[in-house]
């Protein structure tokens, strides 16, 4: 059993997403820079959707953005556009993202119900 463990994560590696050195492959990182908090992790249509606190201009804390990204595995993850940037009220910073199967929130309609984010400005 730890043999057919072993060449899993091997044959996994041979589709590793970055080549640095010491960048995690089996753990979520964004292509560059600083990332901090997961704040919400969602299933929906058959992707995991990965919300997380992010700085995309720099490798040290700055402006608090959500970065997003969705993986069908949860091992391989396609980074997508910044999902929530700051503004005149402020950053963003910790909270949730949840599927809103009954659309109570109003954003979506019952056969297509909206992801909605729930987030702390600062």
């Amino acid at each position: 059993m730890k043999i057919l463990i072993c060449l899993l994560f091997f044959a996994m590696n041979l589709f590793a997403q970055y080549d640095e050195r010491h960048r995690p492959q089996f753990h979520f990182s964004p292509p560059a820079n600083w990332m901090n908090d997961p704040n919400g992790m969602v299933f929906y249509k058959g992707e995991y959707h990965l919300f997380y606190q992010y700085y995309p201009n720099d490798t040290v804390w700055g402006p608090m953005h959500w970065g997003h990204a969705v993986s069908k595995d949860l091992i391989r993850w396609e980074n997508l556009p910044v999902a929530l940037a700051p503004d005149k009220l402020g950053y963003i910073f910790s909270g949730s993202a949840v599927l809103d199967k009954q659309n109570s929130s109003g954003f979506g309609t019952k056969n297509n119900p909206p992801l909605v984010a729930m987030f702390t400005y600062h």
